[in-house]
């Protein structure tokens, strides 16, 4: 692969990580699956790259490749993550620091979301993350009033789990 190829995918990672790191958060319970989710989504988002074709924004890209992994992954009955090996010394990624000891009201919500199936959490964390719902629709495959639909849905499912 080009080297330009390469520094154009690490900038983007950089510049969208944050995304990743909160569908991680969404689909594991520890520190240690969050960072092996973190890494085979990076792995999956690598591998797919040289077919971005841009007819999207990459975060929208990124999101969908993130959930698709995620998704497939923590389906398995069996919670193993297989990995590949990643030089890190290659690829010179400046890791943000993400806080595990967050406030409670967001282990809370957490918490509350991790009960809900695997599609509901995505679509609660793209419209927390203030995406509209035709970004939503593309990166998830389905109707704009389905997306609306079902989070109107999910709000009442999160508010009975809240406060039962």
């Amino acid at each position: 692969m080009s080297a330009n190829l390469e520094q154009s995918f690490v900038q983007q990672l950089q510049a969208n990580q944050n995304i990743i790191h909160k569908i991680c958060r969404l689909y594991t319970s520890g520190e240690d699956e969050h960072k092996d989710l973190f890494q085979e989504i990076t792995i999956q988002l690598w591998k797919a790259f040289p077919k971005f074709r841009g007819e999207s924004k990459f975060s929208t890209w990124a999101y969908r490749v993130a959930l698709n992994t995620a998704i497939t992954l923590y389906r398995k009955s069996t919670r193993t993550v297989s990995t590949t090996e990643y030089d890190t010394t290659k690829h010179f990624i400046k890791e943000e620091d993400y806080n595990y000891e967050e406030e409670e009201q967001i282990k809370l919500m957490y918490k509350a979301v991790q009960q809900l199936n695997d599609i509901e959490k995505a679509l609660v964390f793209m419209y927390l993350e203030d995406k509209d719902y035709e970004e939503i629709s593309e990166t998830l495959g389905i109707s704009e009033v389905n997306a609306r639909v079902k989070m109107n849905r999910i709000k009442g499912k999160l508010k009975k789990i809240l406060n039962p």
